[in-house]
């Protein structure tokens, strides 16, 4: 059967995009979304849930390997003289 114009828009008129929700961070004041870990602390609700330091020391260690190695491989590979066939 045929949706009459005006049958489609009120099915639809329920999806609209919702504007995000940002609260600010009890213990350090800054915005994150509702009901979600604050990323600068890594606390939700007073608790601690996520180790922000050790993320970040390991994401510094990660950038820092990869750094070396693409080092590494820009380096010129020398032949050795005398090690002729």
């Amino acid at each position: 059967m045929r949706h009459t114009r005006a049958h489609t828009a009120n099915r639809r008129s329920h999806h609209g995009l919702k504007v995000a929700r940002f609260v600010a961070c009890k213990d350090c004041g800054t915005q994150h979304l509702m009901h979600r870990v604050c990323l600068k602390c890594g606390k939700y609700r007073g608790r601690l849930v996520v180790d922000v330091l050790k993320k970040t020391v390991k994401a510094a260690k990660k950038a820092e390997a990869r750094k070396e190695a693409k080092k590494e491989a820009a380096k010129p590979e020398t032949k050795k003289r005398g090690a002729t066939k």
